[in-house]
């Protein structure tokens, strides 16, 4: 009777252990616990070389296409901020400057009658869905390269620009007022994680603006690419992840369910090979003289429970669950009624967290449960606490992480 008793008593502990998140379940490859509002931001800034090409150039046959060419390249900067929503699906915004832009026109034939290099300065906003190709088509899972596409809109706008051609008078003049036009653009985004918190940035981009997107319009038609001013870009810098960085993969519950049937089979099993012993039992008894077995149902009948346990979350020494303080309880009132003692025996597991860090962690669970134990009436003169440090006594693990009451 007391091997099923205790062994009842194994399977509410059982039972309540199924509740708790373990580390070990199972996992889908392709679904995600869902992420909070403030985790998985980042921000990153970088220095770019952007290409500009303007719808100008279009049939001259002695344009230079040449990105790095001195006659469209500009230095700038850029600086974002975005939020993965998914590992899969993410956003930011993005914001790009450029000075002393060069629109070289002097050897184009009829492209800019009067020569020279009109040059400006300019920045441009703009707002960009991202797809993580990596995730999308290998699962998520921590990498040290991820590769992105994007495509988005925004505003562009030339600031101060020098040395225009003006058609109306035939002469030059300078631009001091900003003049902004709509910006479409798409790109490839790679980052590379140094650490958990930072990573390096590599994006490689086309902005389709408006044909005088450079200050110089165009008067042909057509083609609505090469009726439209073009830039490429390329940017490489840092960025600092905000938050709490990555998800956790969702757990397999079909998984996880068959796994708990197979237990609880097992259990089940157990528990009528018990029950089969002690009908065994019974039939002994019924065959001793009738006094034996007065006593030993007399035993039997006044059976106490002499201990139980008290969970507790990883990392924790806040019980878990009011329902185990019902034992607790129990054991609580006999204490007081027979004037007996209670030791209350603290554990953390011993996979996690150094042996110094799971001592005081056992110390603190003993701790919590002879408080309950004083809230029930216990005097703290009946009440030892002893802590044993990190164990791996139960599996799986997460059992260990527990506080257990027993009468002394």
């Amino acid at each position: 009777m007391k091997k099923l008793m205790m062994l009842l008593a194994f399977c509410g502990v059982a039972s309540f252990a199924m509740a708790q998140e373990n580390e070990s379940y199972p996992t889908l490859k392709h679904q995600i616990q869902t992420n909070g509002f403030w985790d998985n931001w980042f921000i990153d800034v970088a220095g770019t070389h952007l290409s500009s090409y303007s719808s100008q150039e279009h049939g001259q046959p002695n344009a230079n296409k040449n990105p790095f060419w001195p006659g469209r390249r500009s230095w700038g900067g850029e600086i974002s901020i975005g939020k993965w929503a998914t590992p899969v699906f993410g956003m930011r915004l993005k914001g790009v400057a450029a000075w002393d832009t060069q629109v070289n026109f002097s050897s184009w034939e009829n492209a800019y009658p009067q020569g020279g290099n009109p040059t400006l300065h300019q920045v441009s906003l703009s707002f960009q869905p991202m797809v993580n190709l990596t995730n999308l088509f290998g699962g998520y899972k921590p990498r040290v390269w991820n590769i992105s596409v994007y495509g988005g809109i925004g505003m562009h706008w030339a600031l101060k620009t020098k040395d225009v051609y003006d058609v109306t008078t035939g002469g030059k003049r300078d631009y001091t007022s900003p003049k902004g036009s709509l910006l479409t653009t798409v790109g490839v985004f790679n980052t590379f994680n140094i650490t958990k918190r930072l990573h390096i940035n590599l994006d490689i981009y086309g902005n389709l603006g408006e044909n005088d997107m450079d200050r110089v319009a165009s008067a042909k038609t057509g083609n609505r690419i090469k009726t439209r001013d073009l830039q490429l870009g390329i940017a490489a810098g840092i960025g600092v992840n905000l938050g709490k960085v990555g998800w956790k993969n969702a757990p397999d519950m079909d998984a996880i369910l068959a796994n708990h049937q197979a237990q609880i089979d097992a259990l089940n099993g157990t528990i009528a090979a018990l029950e089969a012993e002690n009908a065994a039992l019974k039939d002994e008894l019924a065959k001793k003289p009738k006094v034996i077995e007065k006593e030993v149902i007399k035993t039997v009948t006044e059976f106490e429970c002499t201990s139980a346990s008290v969970f507790f979350n990883i990392n924790r020494s806040v019980i878990a669950s009011k329902k185990d303080l019902v034992n607790v309880k129990e054991l609580a009132e006999i204490a007081k009624n027979k004037g007996k003692k209670l030791v209350v025996t603290g554990y953390a597991d011993s996979k996690t967290g150094s042996a110094a860090y799971n001592q005081t962690l056992s110390e603190k669970r003993a701790e919590a449960v002879k408080k309950a134990l004083i809230d029930m009436g216990v005097s703290a003169d009946n009440i030892e606490t002893v802590g044993q440090g990190g164990v791996a006594d139960l599996s799986p693990i997460s059992y260990n992480r527990r506080a257990v009451v027993t009468l002394k």
